[in-house]
């Protein structure tokens, strides 16, 4: 009987001891998963707080570069401006010099067309027929003006100085031809030359005196 009395009593201390230690070990892990998730719940506000700043700070860099890449366009633009300005600035200038070189005898060339315009009024005074029929001087001067006139002719051909002398019935040319009378001619097409009453003339492209025409009535 007694062993038995014994027996229970360690029974019942082994299962007392079993259930404390299970208890412990519930409670111990118990414990330890309070203390995690009152860990995560301190620190979940922090998180999102971090969070917050990274997309903020996000938004602002993309706004940053937005506003960089506007800036970089902007300046692109500008300077392909400034490099077709230059390029056209060098072009006008070029031209100009090219100009210059084509053009710079205009007005000399002006004041030589009154010589050329003595040298034809001389010419045209005298008739063919008094030169046939006057003395040797006059056959002798007469010959010398044309000869003048040749050949002041062929040095401003050289220089690019070139007639503007339209022939009867021309279409009248505005750009290089001035009208100074109308006149009705039924026979002739309207708008064309009908009559030329001054030689004009022109250096290289450029015309520098209008021929003075008269033209048919349209």
């Amino acid at each position: 009987m007694a062993s038995m009395r014994v027996s229970r009593l360690v029974n019942r201390a082994f299962v007392n001891y079993s259930y404390i230690n299970i208890n412990s070990t519930v409670n111990r892990h118990l414990n330890k998963s309070r203390r995690f998730y009152c860990a995560v719940a301190e620190n979940a506000p922090i998180v999102s707080e971090a969070e917050k700043q990274l997309q903020e700070q996000i938004v602002k860099l993309t706004e940053e570069k937005e506003s960089l890449h506007e800036k970089v366009k902007d300046f692109t633009d500008k300077y392909q401006r400034t490099l077709a300005d230059r390029e056209n600035v060098r072009q006008r200038l070029e031209k100009q010099i090219i100009d210059a070189k084509k053009f710079g005898i205009q007005g000399f060339c002006k004041d030589l067309l009154e010589v050329t315009d003595v040298f034809r009024k001389a010419i045209e005074s005298v008739s063919k027929e008094e030169v046939k029929s006057g003395d040797n001087n006059l056959k002798t001067l007469y010959d010398g003006l044309i000869m003048t006139e040749n050949q002041l002719l062929t040095v401003f051909r050289r220089h690019g100085l070139t007639q503007v002398k339209p022939d009867i019935g021309d279409k009248f040319d505005p750009s290089e031809q001035e009208a100074m009378f109308e006149l009705a001619d039924p026979e002739k097409a309207p708008g064309s030359v009908a009559h030329l009453i001054r030689t004009g003339w022109k250096l290289h492209d450029r015309c520098i005196r209008s021929s003075q025409v008269g033209v048919i009535k349209d």
